[in-house]
């Protein structure tokens, strides 16, 4: 089937987060926002059909649990990751980022210190600090254009007592795909000094073909026991706005005190449209990620093209997964208030500035790749000129 990826859908007016936010946010309503991270692109067909037909009913109750929903994710998992999972070890969530909160509190007790590696996904250090933790940072090292993680640091933290990691995997902001060896050493530490994790696959299925994402709980049943992953279609399958994602726990324990925790906040409801979301993206939409992992690897592989023809002062850390580029834009000397200047208010685009992912994100940017390629040139274009015109 062909996918118009390259088509400008719209979506001024739409209460888009992204679209109709800019006066507010930015102080323009016409800047080019390729900041947060959903895709300008058309869902999946399947998905599309799936809502509509759900849409038509007319009546939007509550909604069950279907089998096919359950097999859905399960089979999803088996087939992309080559990860068995029983359906018993999954609940519903209305996001990744609430299920974050729910596992520190039920894995930590207020004042326990939470590891994250930084520069990370800012939500992060919101449900650690908001729930009164304390962040136990252990900042990935950046060398020859990649992350990697600090071992000898990570261990000093948890010999100091964290108790709980929260792993971004495949990492957001910096585009990397752990492999097995990576994340086995983790896992050693982990289990050493009996620390738990909570692991954010949001991006799992994101990745460019010459990496494999490789779920945490997947190493072992040792591994899995001590882990909460969190995962969802919505990243994958850009319907972040039906609030469907979900975690996968086999530790008995842990599930059991996870469900209770979303039953007393009530929050664990399916939205109507969820389970036929899911269903189609998991069962009938294989096709259109393929495709759309292969457009935005040409957005990609354009974008570093483009920074390093016309702004070679700005580096981009090649991603392996996600579809977000991180820039190194330190050769400037600019600070963060300079930058965001020339973004706003002179080039009229909007990237994100990379101080809201912790102190190591200070001296870059965060650009969404996932938009029709004229929207991509088109912001880098006003970005590199406006920018050039103060640094020549």
């Amino acid at each position: 089937m062909t996918y118009h990826f390259d088509e400008r859908l719209p979506r001024r007016g739409t209460y888009s987060e992204k679209w109709d936010l800019g006066r507010e946010l930015f102080g323009d309503p016409d800047v080019l926002p390729l900041w947060v991270a959903d895709m300008d692109f058309r869902c999946a067909p399947a998905i599309v059909q799936a809502v509509t037909e759900r849409a038509k009913h007319g009546i939007y109750g509550y909604t069950s649990r279907p089998k096919e929903y359950l097999d859905a994710i399960t089979g999803w998992m088996e087939r992309r990751h080559e990860w068995k999972v029983d359906a018993s070890w999954l609940t519903d969530t209305p996001g990744v980022v609430p299920a974050l909160g729910v596992a520190v509190q039920i894995l930590t007790e207020p004042g326990d210190r939470v590891i994250l590696q930084s520069p990370v996904y800012n939500p992060f250090y919101d449900v650690i600090r908001n729930n009164g933790r304390e962040i136990a940072e252990n900042p990935l090292i950046l060398e020859d254009g990649r992350y990697r993680m600090d071992y000898d640091h990570l261990e000093s933290l948890m010999q100091g007592g964290a108790k709980l990691m929260l792993l971004c995997s495949p990492h957001n902001p910096g585009g990397r795909v752990w492999t097995r060896e990576e994340l086995e050493l983790l896992g050693e530490l982990c289990l050493k000094y009996e620390v738990k994790v909570v692991s954010d696959e949001i991006h799992g299925d994101l990745v460019f073909k010459e990496h494999r994402h490789v779920p945490f709980a997947s190493l072992s049943e040792a591994h899995a026991g001590i882990t909460i992953t969190c995962a969802a279609p919505s990243k994958t399958f850009n319907i972040p706005g039906l609030s469907t994602a979900y975690t996968l726990i086999s530790n008995g324990a842990i599930r059991k005190s996870f469900a209770e925790r979303i039953k007393t906040l009530a929050i664990g409801s399916l939205n109507y449209f969820g389970p036929s979301a899911t269903i189609a993206a998991y069962t009938q939409s294989e096709d259109w990620l393929d495709a759309v992992l292969d457009y935005i690897r040409g957005n990609r592989d354009f974008a570093i093209s483009y920074l390093a023809e016309h702004l070679p002062a700005a580096t981009p850390i090649l991603p392996e997964g996600t579809y977000l580029l991180w820039v190194d834009y330190r050769a400037l000397g600019w600070s963060k208030t300079q930058i965001k200047q020339v973004m706003y208010k002179e080039a009229k685009v909007a990237f994100t500035e990379g101080s809201v992912y912790g102190r190591d994100g200070e001296g870059f940017l965060r650009i969404n790749l996932a938009c029709p390629h004229s929207l991509l040139q088109e912001a880098l274009e006003r970005f590199c000129s406006a920018v050039k015109a103060h640094h020549v």
